[in-house]
Order: C-alpha cells, then structure tokens, then sequence
C-alpha cells in the first residue's frame, strides 16, 4: 500500500512538473489567436509550425547557436585542464605558497561570480575584448569548484601508485595524463558535461559583454526576437526552446554523469 501511494506522489509530482514544459512546447504550435483565446487548450486546433519558420528565417539563430557552441565548448576544455592541473598540483606537490593558494581557491569559492560583474567588465575592456568570444569566455574560467573536486579525488589515490610510476622515472606531467586522470575519467566526463551546460545557459555575463547580434550567444539572442505589433508569445516560445534544445539532448543523453556531477558539487558544499 505504501508503495502504490508513494509511485503515485511520484508520477503526480512529475505530470505537475512537466505540464508547463509541456504547455510551452505545445503553444509553439499554435496560430497567435489560439494562444491568446481565453480557456485551457490542451492541443492545437490548427497545428501550425509558422512560430518556428518564422525564428529559422528571420532571426540570426544559427550565429548565436554557432557562438554559444564556440564559448560554450571553449570554456568546458580550459576549465577542465586548468582545473585538473590545479588540484593535481595543490594535491601532489609540495610548492612555496601552496596553503595560501588553497585558500584563496577556497575564498574565491565563497564569492558570487555576479557580484563580479563591473570588476570582470573593467578587466576585459581594458583588455579590448568587450565584444568578442574572449571576453565571453575569460571570465567563466573562475571555476573553484571543479579545482575543489579534483584536489579531493587526487587526495584519495594510494600513494603507492605515483611512487612506482616515480620510479620508472616518470614526470608530473605523465603522472598526471597517463596515472591520476586515466583513473577518474567519469568523473572528468561528468564535470566536463555539466560545466558545458552551465556555460551555454549563461545569460548575465554575455549580455553585458556583447553588443551587436553577431555576437550573442543563443541566450543573450533570444531577447532580440521581437514583433512590431507587440508580443509574439508563440515566436518567443518557440526561439526558447530552440535554444533549450541542445542542452536538452546532451542532458538526456548524459544525464547519469550530470547527476554524479551534481551529487559531487552537492557534497562538497555540504
């Protein structure tokens, strides 16, 4: 009996949960009339896929999907390797100023990236890159959590397993490719997928950066969808979940390490 009131608490949760996902994508395929008629519709009268063509033909979807893919996967290499080479050397080696530099990872972990924002936007134009994909993706490099995750797993590898590689006369570098990272590839595969994901869903920091349409990212661009005779919520509904859309395929595709992924940061705030 428990069991039968707890399945259906779940499959009710879930159909609440869904149902305005659902209501979204099925409004994009209604006529503009039908969407603003008063009443619950729950199917189109008039399918239609006119909200669609018009975002494809009329907007510069295709630019922003390209530059949010560019940043996006710029951002989750870098961060990855640099995180990567940051707890392996904050975990392994013994180097002058390595307690301050853990605390400073640790202090910076505590720092809304937000409150950020003029200190980032003053560094990139004196940098001259307001405006390009180098500012959009310098400041998203700030990722302590993910050096936090590394460190942690570097920390639980038996020593047992540097020293016979020490021994063969191996260097840092090979430790670190052909030793530490060979053994947590899922763990690495998962960061890299959910700091892509965080990276592509980023509107605040590319809205402020970035000027003209040519390069906005799909968030940033879907805020230039307009229509002159006031708002299209179909043509609005149907430019956002095109640009849901990717992260939505590499979620369902990915999503076991996404949720290891979020189980990891999760314990490491705890």
């Amino acid at each position: 009996m428990l069991g039968l009131i707890a399945t259906t608490a779940t499959v009710l949760a879930a159909v609440i949960c869904a149902f305005p996902l659902y209501w979204g994508l099925i409004t994009t395929f209604k006529p503009e009339d039908e969407i603003v008629r008063p009443g619950v519709q729950l199917w189109p009268e008039h399918f239609t896929f006119q909200n669609y063509i018009h975002v494809l033909t009329t907007t510069k979807i295709g630019v922003w999907y390209v530059n949010s893919l560019v940043t996006s996967a710029a951002v989750t290499v870098i961060v990855v390797g640099i995180s990567a080479g940051a707890g392996y050397a904050i975990s392994q080696l013994n180097f002058p100023g390595r307690r301050i530099f853990w605390g400073l990872i640790l202090a910076s972990f505590m720092v809304p990236i937000p409150a950020l924002i003029v200190t980032h936007f003053v560094l990139m134009s004196q940098f001259h890159w307001i405006n390009t994909w180098a500012g959009v993706i310098a400041p998203q490099l700030i990722a302590p959590i993910t050096v936090i995750i590394y460190k942690q797993f570097f920390d639980s590898v038996p020593k047992d397993f540097r020293e016979a590689a020490a021994i063969d006369g191996a260097n840092e570098f090979q430790l670190l490719f052909r030793i530490y990272l060979p053994m947590n590839w899922g763990i690495t595969a998962a960061l890299a997928i959910i700091t892509f994901i965080a990276a592509w869903n980023l509107f605040l920091w590319p809205f402020v950066a970035v000027t003209t349409d040519d390069m906005m990212n799909i968030t940033v661009g879907i805020t230039q969808v307009h229509d002159a005779f006031g708002v299209s919520y179909g043509r609005d509904l149907a430019v956002a979940m095109l640009a849901a859309l990717p992260v939505a395929i590499v979620y369902l595709v990915f999503q076991r390490q996404v949720t290891q992924a979020i189980m990891l940061s999760a314990g490491i705030k705890g």
